[in-house]
């Protein structure tokens, strides 16, 4: 029960803390002002969170976990390239594209969320080759596990950043499909 109430506060205050920076903007949200709109207090702020910075990327780590266990879930004889594309496709179907394309705004116009960005895509590559590797099951495989989760990372990278700039007006898993395709039809 306590970890679920931890749970539930965690959540009450990404989604003010997001409601927040939508409404007056990430550098005019201060700490004070998200702990106030959640009913905690700052303090406690930081029994979920180390700053501000890491609420917006919480929806990330979620998403990471979704697509870790959506490689382990694919069948074992796809090769790691259609593993990655189709635990990505059932990723992004989980989107929900208002949240997500806000979120993309909310980093685009702020350079420290962009230099975070970055990191969480190298901690995003190094979790799908993990996992890549863990499927392909000989240590041999690793160096392709790791081309692959740096090519599907870079594609997920492109796509997100192409489906913001277009206004979010396809759907996130046709756009997967349509950059795996551009993927395999590069020239060998």
């Amino acid at each position: 029960m306590r970890e679920r109430k931890r749970q539930q506060t965690r959540e009450r205050l990404t989604r003010v803390a997001m409601a927040l920076f939508l409404d007056r903007g990430f550098e005019a949200t201060t700490l004070d002002d998200i702990a106030a709109a959640a009913d905690i207090s700052r303090r406690s702020f930081f029994h979920y969170f180390e700053s501000k910075e890491d609420v917006v990327f919480a929806w990330h780590e979620e998403t990471t976990a979704a697509l870790i266990a959506a490689v382990a879930a694919q069948p074992a004889g796809e090769s790691m390239l259609t593993a990655a594309e189709n635990a990505i496709s059932a990723m992004v179907r989980q989107i929900e594209p208002g949240e997500a394309i806000a979120i993309a705004r909310l980093k685009r116009d702020n350079p420290a969320l962009q230099a975070r960005d970055q990191v969480k895509y190298e901690k995003l590559e190094r979790a799908l080759a993990e996992a890549l590797s863990k499927r392909a099951g000989h240590k041999s495989e690793r160096l392709q596990a790791r081309l692959v989760a740096m090519i599907a990372t870079g594609a997920m990278r492109i796509g997100g950043e192409l489906w913001a700039a277009e206004g979010a007006r396809e759907k996130p898993e046709a756009l997967a499909k349509r950059i795996f395709a551009a993927i395999r039809a590069i020239p060998r």
